[in-house]
């Protein structure tokens, strides 16, 4: 079961490696709709 759970953290550190650099490409507009986006669907939290 630690092999699966292993795979998951990788697969999760790549994804946010994924996002991380997606993120830095956007303009001010996209990264503020994509904010009011996340914090109307509550995954920011502020």
């Amino acid at each position: 079961m630690a092999h699966f759970g292993q795979s998951d953290e990788y697969r999760r550190e790549e994804l946010i490696r994924i996002i991380e650099h997606s993120i830095q490409k956007l303009t001010l507009q996209e990264l503020e709709s994509l904010y009011y986006d996340m914090h109307t669907k509550q995954f920011i939290n502020d």
